[in-house]
């Protein structure tokens, strides 16, 4: 993936086969192979529900971190196991769409906008109003407390 990540939004319909666009910036920044993983967000406020969609260069990545810890924790192992069930790998046709399974689009209220959100080393896909929502509960103090924890 290069440098800077996945960076920026996007605003996409889904189109009547439920089809989503992925940018083609975006696209070009997944590598070998052109691949993604898309997870529901685990979260327990019902206002972050999106969808998490990885590179598979990225996912692979942290697969090796998933299969050190899942190895001797079994609560870990379990929750796991359902995240991977509720998952899917998916590629993209020849002017970049993709079709993310109906289970997962209801997980994130997903009908008819997208907004994709660039998130680095990976991207979100969000309702539209709840992407809102999101944008609208960070103040300022909290854009600098988290540009000062990572280091920015």
């Amino acid at each position: 993936m290069g440098m800077a990540g996945f960076l920026g939004q996007f605003v996409h319909a889904l189109d009547g086969k439920k089809r989503l666009t992925i940018p083609s910036e975006w696209r070009d920044l997944t590598g070998t192979p052109a691949q993604l993983i898309v997870l529901p967000s685990v979260t327990v406020a019902d206002e972050d529900k999106c969808l998490w969609v990885y590179p598979m260069r990225e996912w692979n990545r942290r697969l090796e971190k998933l299969r050190t810890v899942s190895s001797v924790d079994e609560k870990t192992r379990r929750a796991l196991r359902v995240i991977a069930s509720r998952s899917e790998m998916l590629s993209w046709d020849g002017v970049g769409r993709m079709r993310v399974r109906d289970e997962l689009l209801k997980h994130a209220g997903l009908s008819s906008q997208v907004v994709l959100v660039g998130a680095f080393e990976r991207f979100e896909l969000w309702e539209p109003e709840l992407w809102k929502q999101q944008v609208g509960s960070v103040d300022q103090a909290s854009l600098q407390k988290a540009v000062q924890s990572v280091g920015l």
